[in-house]
Formats: structure tokens, C-alpha cells, sequence
């Protein structure tokens, strides 16, 4: 389970909007709670000065001048982050939903079981999806756990940008949090902080019984969902009118062999609403909802736009081994995530030319084994610097017609990025006499360059002056290389003057 907590979603995206406009001062929103006018939302540099959601408005204005406060707008946050909902669940699991459930729309909580390992663990996959929102100018926590209201807890009132919580960890890493974490109404917080009860820790190790007397059912259930003795399920988001099919079972099932007759029974329904919308699957989910409330998921991607029944039903069913069905599925849903036109194309006559193979099912079939992001091939780029003239493309991408440079060869391997080399070479348009790269020593035979390469001037000021002088290598051993000089050799606002390795040739 993970909860992305956007604890200044509603003031950046109102910076956002304002640019350069935005007030410096410190700003916060405020909205109604009952008859009082309260603050909602504040800013890192208003929660410094003291401000925090719950002030009210008129000793935030009394005690703080210079704070900047405008109307909430919960209901475009809850829209905005719906969007952010959606982006999520095409990009990195099934299950996603706005995580309201603390009063404010303030952050997303989704299911990523079995979806980590496409995106290179957990750690790996938090790390990114921060980094995306950042990116965008948004500040984020992240947090993994086993249940809803343990994430939930820890996004916001956790230690932490990123936060992973171990099997078995649940207790002790909720005990020192406050009781506001728990998603507990204003008046039972009041309560139970009357009682000298404000660290979750205490509160669990207290009779139920008379806790339930006299705040209600509502506080030992959210203690329950926290420490996962109680359900929380997820009412994930959904696509506008989306394709979709599903089945419901008098009696549950778990045997991979039904699941896999019934799921051969959905596949060409859904095709059948595909067809009628001339669209095909490029991300399909498969829900199974058990009698636990919980549910388990199975996605699969297509490198084209696919409704051939047989093709879905197979890549499906391969999957089964990964679905716990617990004490029995009750319900199995189809649904289409992603969908786009098909072609229509007209099948070759082998009496004209002959046909070209078709290989999108073997990448389906690999994609959804290792991922989707671990298959991809090289396309060129328009730029004279070799390391940006290459980038990644999905394996079956269409061939925009760019080339390489034909005047000058490339190596075979093109290191990721230059490696340091030492090297003595006379300048200013001389190959090295010898390098040395990695702790071996190279003597240089023969040599072909250079081959000058100018910065970008368009990308920036700093690269207005740049140059790289390229030469071929190969040296006594017959190895061949391709290294280059920073700087023309005269003039240091060209370059540090220093030799790097940069290729391979075969």
C-alpha cells in the first residue's frame, strides 16, 4: 500500500497559477469548518510562523500581518488530484484513488502489490514518482505499508521524505505518532487529549470497552484499519466511460484453472465493446475482488493497440500464479484502462510483395514478463553532441525518419556517459601519443581526427563557447577507440583541455 501525501497541494498549485505574480509572504487557505472561518491548507514558510490547518482565521490575521490567506478550493484540488489519479494508475498500478479520508483531498493512496518490481522495487519507485512531482513544482512524501491508515499516518506526520515500513513493523513505527494521524473527527482528538492520551502507542494499549462507550465506534475502527485487523478497500478511480466487463459468482472460486476458464469467458466480451468503438487495449486490468474485501490485481500492457482475444487471454493467464485468492473470489472485472484506434490495414497478397512479420506478441509476451520499461531500442536524435543524439523508444515505436550523421563514423558502444583519460598529445589538432583508461596503458598506432564538435548555443549561455575535439584510435593491440579533447587546445573558454573516453568501435 502506498500513500503520496501532497501536504502543500492547494498552495503550490495556487503559486503555480499565480507565477511570478505569487506573493512572497508566507500563504495559506482558509475555508469553512462549521461556523468558523479556519485555516485549511498552509505553506511550509507558513507553518514556521505557526500557522497550521485548524487556526483560525482571526488569530492567524492578528498574530501574523504579513500572512497571505485566500478562499480553499477543495473541490478543484479533489479535481486536480483526480487527474494526478489517473496518470498514476496508467503509470504504475491498477489500484489508485484520492486519499480524502482525513477530511481534505491532500493526497493519493494506491495498491502496488506485485506492480514494484516493473519499476525496480519499491525504493526505486518512490524515488521516481517523487521526483516526477517535483519536477512539476510539486512537494511530496511517500510512504509504503501494509494497510491504508498506516500510510496514511506516516505520509504526514512521519519522519521523512520516503518512508518503507517492514512487514511486522506496523506497531512499532505507528506508536510514536500522534492521534491526530488516525483520522479521528476534531471532537474525539479534543477527548482524548482531555484524557492525557497523545501518541497512538497509549491509545492502543487501552481497554476497547470503554473507549468505544464513550467516543464511539469510530476510534477503534480507525485503530483497527491502522494496524490491519480491519479492511480498508480502495474505490479506485476510473477512466471516462471506460470498456469494461465483469462477472459476479454465487460461490466463490481460487482454483487457477476456473479463474483462467472464466477469464477466457470476459476477453472476448471486452473485445466485442472494443470493436464496436474501433479501439484496441494498450493497458488492460484485471480485478479480482475476494470475499475480504481485499483485491487482487493482474495488469498487462500491449506494445500496440491489440483486441485479438486469444493474444489478452494468454498474457492473462500467465499471470494467475501471482493472485492469492485468500478465502475465495467473489467478483471478476476487465477493464480497459487504456484503449486507441486500430489501424485498419489491408493484408499483403504474397503475389506482390511479402508480408512483414508481425513480432508485437513476442514483445507483449516479454514486456509483461520483465516490463515494459526493460524493452526498448536505440532511435537517433537531432544533435550534434553525441551522448543527446541517442535516446530510448518503446521496442515497436514507428520510425520517425531521423538518422545519425553519415560523415563521420560512430563507435559501436557509446559509453554512457565520458570517462577520464590521461593522455600526452601535442597541441593543438594532434591524436594522443598514449592514454591511459581504467589503470591500463594504451600506445597509440594510427589515429583519424579531429572531428570538431560545437556546443549547443541555443540551450544555454554556457555552451556558447564549448568545443570537443574527436579522434579515432586504435592502438598496438588492435583496439580501436574513440576519445575526445574538451577545448580546441588554444583557447580555455573552450574547455578544461582534458582527454576523455567516450566510445568503442568494433
Amino acid at each position: 500500500m502506498v500513500s503520496l501525501y501532497l501536504p502543500l497541494w492547494p498552495t503550490e498549485r495556487i503559486r503555480k497559477k499565480l507565477g511570478n505574480a505569487a506573493p512572497e509572504t508566507p500563504l495559506a487557505l482558509a475555508g469553512r469548518e462549521g461556523s468558523r472561518r479556519v485555516v485549511m491548507s498552509a505553506d511550509l514558510d507558513a507553518r514556521k510562523i505557526g500557522v497550521t490547518p485548524g487556526t483560525p482565521v482571526a488569530k492567524a490575521n492578528a498574530l501574523y500581518p504579513d500572512l497571505t490567506i485566500m478562499e480553499a478550493d477543495p473541490e478543484g484540488d479533489r479535481a486536480g488530484l483526480e487527474a494526478l489519479a489517473l496518470w498514476f494508475q496508467r503509470r504504475i498500478a491498477p489500484i489508485v484513488a484520492v486519499d480524502a479520508s482525513g477530511g481534505l483531498p491532500d493526497g493519493i493512496v494506491m495498491d502496488t502489490t506485485g506492480a514494484d518490481h516493473l519499476h525496480g522495487g519499491e525504493p526505486a519507485m518512490l524515488e521516481a514518482v517523487v521526483r516526477r512531482l517535483a519536477d512539476s513544482g510539486f512537494t511530496a512524501k511517500a510512504t509504503i505499508a501494509g494497510t491504508w491508515g498506516a500510510a496514511h499516518a506516516l505520509a504526514r506526520y512521519g519522519r521523512g521524505r520516503i518512508i518503507i515500513v517492514p512487514e511486522g513493523g506496523i506497531p512499532d513505527v505507528l506508536s510514536g505518532l500522534p492521534i491526530e494521524a488516525l483520522r479521528l473527527p476534531a471532537a474525539v482528538i479534543e477527548g482524548l487529549r482531555t484524557l492525557g492520551i497523545s501518541r497512538i502507542g497509549k491509545l492502543a494499549a487501552m481497554p476497547r470497552a470503554p473507549l468505544t462507550l464513550r467516543f464511539g465506534p469510530e476510534l477503534t475502527r480507525r485503530l483497527d484499519q491502522a494496524y490491519g485487523r480491519v479492511a480498508e478497500p480502495i474505490q479506485a478511480v476510473r477512466p471516462v466511460d471506460p470498456v469494461s466487463v465483469a462477472r459476479n459468482f454465487a460461490e466463490p472460486i481460487g482454483a487457477a484453472e476456473t479463474i483462467a476458464r472464466y477469464i477466457g469467458k470476459l476477453v472476448p466480451l471486452l473485445c466485442e465493446g472494443l470493436d464496436a468503438r474501433g479501439d484496441g487495449i494498450r493497458l488492460l486490468d484485471l480485478l479480482l475482488h475476494r470475499l475480504d474485501s481485499q483485491t487482487q490485481t493482474i495488469r498487462i500492457a500491449t506494445a500496440r493497440p491489440a483486441r485479438d482475444a486469444k493474444h489478452l487471454t494468454r498474457l492473462l493467464c500467465e499471470k494467475i500464479e501471482t493472485i492469492d485468492p485468500g478465502y475465495g473470489i467473489e467478483r471478476m472485472e476487465l477493464v480497459a484502462v487504456l484503449a486507441e484506434p486500430m489501424e485498419v490495414r489491408q493484408r499483403v497478397s504474397s503475389l506482390i510483395e511479402e508480408e512483414e512479420a508481425d513480432i508485437s506478441g513476442l514483445i507483449d509476451t516479454l514486456a509483461n514478463r520483465v516490463g515494459g520499461e526493460s524493452l526498448y531500442r536505440f532511435a537517433p536524435v537531432e544533435s550534434d553532441i553525441p551522448e543527446r543524439s541517442v535516446c530510448r523508444v518503446p521496442a515497436l515505436a514507428p520510425d520517425d525518419g531521423a538518422t545519425w550523421p553519415v560523415g563521420w563514423p560512430r563507435p559501436t558502444r557509446l559509453l554512457s556517459r565520458p570517462e577520464p583519460v590521461q593522455a600526452m598529445a601535442e597541441l593543438p589538432d594532434q591524436p594522443p601519443i598514449f592514454f591511459i583508461w581504467r589503470g591500463i596503458r594504451h600506445r597509440v598506432r594510427c589515429a583519424d581526427g579531429p572531428e570538431r564538435v560545437f556546443g549547443e548555443w541555443w540551450k544555454g549561455d554556457t555552451e556558447l563557447t564549448i568545443a570537443r575535439d574527436y579522434f579515432r584510435i586504435e592502438d598496438t593491440a588492435g583496439d580501436r577507440f574513440w576519445v575526445f579533447r574538451e577545448g580546441d587546445g588554444e583557447h580555455g573558454e573552450t574547455g578544461s583541455q582534458r582527454w576523455f573516453m567516450h566510445g568503442l568501435f568494433a
